[in-house]
């Protein structure tokens, strides 16, 4: 791994990111990065609700995550970087690497005066077929979610639980039952569409999913043929369907076109004991688009960054098992969500 350079003795005194009322600031750059407010230039990690929000005056996000934001924000001002290009803020040298967490999802590396800083958004370190896979980058201080951040949180290999939805689907198709499953719209809805089999049956999508699976098709991301719910007319069809859908469409017209479903989410909250039982659901199936534990401790090793600052999620626990192995850690409060805040509210509208 490349060898980091020793910061100046008075650069070293300067935190690169700090926190203020509208977010996460650069004070050398004069830019924010992910700002729950109003500001006038903003480096946005994601296109998901928490993290790209309306209002500012000029985004920075990388190349492939174009579409997806601009499905979501509209028409915006809006520059681009491809992964690894570099982009000179006032000094303050600015690029983006693959997160892993969803189409476009990048962690933002910041070098000024011998110090490199990376904030890593949302990430996941398991590879999937819909993005980019998580690229560690070497740095100082690394500024990590921590969603998932306690040990019971470990997930199975994908392949398992696309063979367990798989089963799922297939045998309500068989009994002529149709399956809803719940996901986010961006990001883990075209996950659940590139891992299942459209053998099964035909794939109908709430309104929400389909243009950003359109943002994904125009990426080359493959994904099967969908439906949108207002396009079906044979009734018939519902009976062998598997129709994907946001967890906030689950009590709206959809589910009462689908009385007598079997339904399911797609969650890593699903491993909780209880969580399935209190949402009301069939099944639940755990597939998270964050790091597990295994996966956070993992890619803060491969930073080999001396300092981390732990945001969003289970901060103290982290920040705790960070001190016992020697690194300077502590947190910063943001104003993020959990994976519940990763539908914006467009998806509220009719299926």
């Amino acid at each position: 791994m490349p060898t980091l350079p020793e910061p100046s003795s008075a650069s070293a005194q300067a935190d690169l990111v700090v926190r203020r009322p509208e977010g996460l600031y650069c004070p050398p750059g004069d830019f924010y990065i992910d700002p729950w407010r109003p500001v006038h230039r903003a480096i946005i990690t994601h296109a998901h609700a928490d993290h790209a929000r309306g209002g500012h005056g000029a985004y920075l996000c990388a190349a492939p995550g174009e579409g997806v934001l601009r499905a979501r924000l509209g028409d915006i001002a809006l520059q681009t970087l491809a992964y690894g290009q570099t982009l000179q803020v006032q000094g303050v040298t600015v690029s983006l690497h693959p997160a892993g967490h969803v189409l476009g999802s990048a962690q933002v590396r910041l070098a000024w005066r011998g110090q490199v800083w990376v904030v890593s958004g949302d990430y996941k370190t398991e590879p999937d077929r819909t993005c980019a896979p998580f690229e560690p980058v070497r740095c100082h201080c690394f500024i990590t979610e921590s969603t998932f951040g306690l040990p019971i949180y470990r997930w199975r290999p994908s392949a398992e639980v696309f063979a367990e939805i798989n089963a799922w689907w297939q045998g309500n198709a068989a009994a002529g039952r149709p399956s809803l499953l719940l996901g986010y719209s961006f990001g883990k809805a075209q996950r659940l569409l590139a891992g299942v089999d459209p053998a099964i049956g035909p794939i109908v999508v709430h309104s929400a999913v389909e243009p950003l699976n359109a943002a994904y098709r125009a990426e080359g991301v493959p994904l099967p043929s969908t439906l949108r719910f207002s396009e079906v007319r044979d009734k018939t069809l519902w009976r062998q369907a598997l129709v994907l859908a946001p967890p906030s469409a689950a009590r709206g017209p959809l589910a009462r076109t689908l009385a007598g479903a079997s339904d399911a989410m797609a969650s890593g909250w699903m491993q909780l004991r209880g969580a399935r039982r209190r949402a009301g659901l069939d099944r639940g199936f755990v597939l998270s688009d964050h790091a597990d534990w295994p996966g956070l401790v993992g890619a803060i090793a491969a930073t080999g960054a001396e300092r981390v600052i732990v945001t969003h999620g289970q901060e103290a626990v982290l920040v705790r098992w960070l001190q016992e192995q020697g690194l300077e850690a502590g947190s910063m409060d943001t104003d993020y969500g959990d994976e519940a805040a990763n539908d914006g509210p467009s998806d509220q509208q009719v299926p």
